[in-house]
């Protein structure tokens, strides 16, 4: 009968499992992303910048392949396509459209395809661009109908459809009106569809006016924290690669739930985490001889007659006073639900009663969600304005899925704040604090440290000024960046691999350069003459007395009536290992085992016959 207690998973691992469910189920669900690379081919796009920049082409291609091999990494199973407009030559199917060429075709992303758009960089691109390519009349109109139709030519489900146009010509017609009016009419026809399109506008001499053309063209804001039509071009490369990230990044929540400002007054919202741990993808298992990959089944079997047992034969067990307490999984399932899963206020409590070491996981964030319930998020954006005024936060009880346990959160604002060019760092809503229980908190018993004078103090003062920087939390983890790199130089047949800068190893010379001589001021202050931190501290002498030898452990040995009593009072489990071992042996028990739980149900069967 399998154990009860492991149908209680530890609340990390249960977490980590949900978020596994959510993203696999989530295509299974809505459907996969797709995105359109729509970059005009014509002779402004690869005039170089002032001061030897790089073109607006080749920036333009360097963007698409930072998004292909990162998705290759975090999901590799969108669709990505690009195509070129205003070029002499023409590839699409049935070559309906002409100077349209459709360089790859709505698929997921792969190393080929990161081959093929390396080959469009630099000045080399730029010649093999032009040979492919060519640079010939414009037709958005017809550009956006090919899309079009590599969207209606996929079988698959799609979740979600966005095209970005890439430019630095604001009139792509010339004033043709004809032209212009048959693209303003096939983009309203993409948006009917559900197509999203962006317009990535580039630096041109003389600037760049939105209003001549593409204002028409692009798609209104999803919702209220999209920017929407962005009035400044793209001038640097990190400008471009922030606007192209910020939009082509989907959205969404974790869960969606209700937040329960009292009785019959509720706001839907949802619930995103901004953080998660970011891990090595684990290794598959391939059959060696046709390498495929193999899939592993767990089956139950019957201790004494090997027989398979099926689900419904299973049942749930936990000893209580030398008891076993059987359940069925409904009845475990409804111990396990405390109530439906949502948000409940609680109260208000000022700012200053929320301290750092509340922080007992990783927080996640609230934004409204309209859809759900009108007038979302007009209620929330005031419950925000006036959190944020009195510096307060919002005390909930949170379940945010179906047999999650309770817990208390702390509702705290977030104001948005943009960039210089526009682009959001924060969005508004609210960053949900998970509070510990009095269970979770715990009482240090710390020693007594001797404490430092006045003139240590203000030695270290200097030493930590003149080491402060400024920060950046953009750093990667090396062990990552490495792990990739090196599949990336594999799956690319690259000679060696890009080398990785490791952002959190120390500058120990600059540092030694800042600090001068204060380090050995501070080591005069603190520690003793002749102190060398790297020196190995000197052995202790074994004793006489120990002949040499290691020390022994002191036998453990626990009286059989103690043993008696602890099994009565079901208290075995407070005694150690070692304890438990000998007594074992003083009653004559066998076991194989060695884990705690194996020499305590052996005891258990021993004496309770």
């Amino acid at each position: 009968m399998a154990d009860w207690t492991s149908y209680y998973r530890n609340e990390d691992e249960e977490e980590e499992q949900e978020d596994g469910e959510q993203s696999a189920g989530e295509e299974r669900l809505t459907g996969r992303d797709s995105l359109v690379f729509l970059v005009d081919a014509s002779k402004e796009m690869f005039i170089k910048g002032e001061d030897g920049a790089p073109s607006n082409f080749d920036m333009t291609m360097q963007v698409v392949r930072t998004v292909y091999t990162s998705k290759i990494i975090s999901s590799h199973r969108d669709l990505i396509a690009l195509v070129f407009y205003g070029t002499e030559h023409s590839k699409n199917p049935n070559d309906t459209f002409k100077h349209v060429y459709v360089y790859h075709d709505l698929d997921e992303p792969g190393a080929k395809r990161v081959q093929d758009v390396d080959a469009l960089r630099g000045e080399k691109g730029a010649k093999l661009a032009a040979e492919t390519l060519g640079c010939g009349p414009s037709s958005l109109g017809d550009a956006l109908w090919c899309c079009a139709n590599l969207y209606s030519d996929i079988k698959l489900r799609l979740s979600h459809k966005r095209l970005m146009i890439f430019t630095c010509r604001e009139q792509p017609h010339g004033g043709d009106n004809v032209k212009d009016r048959q693209a303003r009419t096939k983009a309203s026809d993409l948006k009917e569809t559900g197509v999203v399109i962006d317009l990535i506008h580039l630096m041109k001499p003389g600037g760049f006016d939105v209003s001549l053309f593409f204002r028409d063209i692009v798609s209104p804001p999803e919702d209220e924290s999209e920017l929407g039509l962005q009035l400044e071009p793209c001038e640097k490369l990190d400008d471009l690669q922030k606007r192209v990230r910020a939009k082509e990044q989907k959205k969404r929540a974790t869960a969606r739930i209700n937040l329960c400002l009292g009785d019959g007054l509720n706001v839907a919202v949802g619930l995103y985490a901004t953080a998660v741990t970011a891990r090595k993808p684990p290794p598959v298992k391939l059959y060696r001889e046709s390498n495929e990959a193999v899939r592993s089944k767990t089956r139950t079997f019957h201790t004494q007659t090997g027989s398979l047992l099926l689900p419904s034969e299973i049942k749930k067990a936990q000893t209580y006073g030398k008891k076993q307490i059987e359940m069925e999984k409904d009845e475990v399932d409804f111990i396990k639900k405390f109530d439906d899963p949502g948000l409940v206020l609680m109260g208000f409590k000022p700012m200053e009663k929320l301290k750092l070491h509340h922080h007992i996981k990783p927080s996640v964030f609230l934004y409204p969600e309209e859809g759900e319930i009108k007038g979302s998020a007009c209620l929330f954006s005031a419950l925000l304005k006036k959190c944020s005024e009195k510096n307060v936060y919002a005390l909930c009880r949170c379940i945010a899925r179906r047999n999650n346990p309770p817990r208390f959160v702390a509702l705290v604002p977030q104001n948005e704040e943009v960039d210089d060019a526009k682009v959001q760092i924060n969005p508004p809503g609210f960053n949900v604090i998970y509070l510990p229980y009095a269970d979770d908190v715990r009482t240090l018993d710390l020693p007594r440290c001797t404490s430092a004078s006045q003139e240590q103090v203000d030695k270290m003062k200097d030493i930590v000024t003149k080491l402060r920087f400024k920060y950046n939390d953009a750093f990667e983890n090396p062990v990552i960046q490495k792990h990739y790199r090196n599949l990336e130089a594999l799956a690319l047949d690259m000679m060696a691999p890009e080398e990785v800068e490791d952002l959190i190893m120390p500058k120990v010379e600059q540092i030694d350069r800042r600090l001068g001589s204060l380090v050995d001021e501070f080591k005069n202050l603190v520690y003793p003459a002749n102190y060398n931190p790297e020196s190995k501290p000197a052995a202790k002498r074994k004793t006489a007395d120990s002949g040499g030898g290691a020390e022994k452990k002191p036998k453990v040995e626990v009286s059989m009536d103690q043993i008696k009593v602890h099994v009565q009072n079901g208290t075995l489990g407070k005694l150690t290992v070692p304890v438990l071992k000998e007594a074992c042996k003083q009653f004559g028990v066998r076991t194989t085992g060695t884990k705690k739980q194996e020499l305590i149900d052996a005891l258990m069967d021993q004496l309770s016959s």
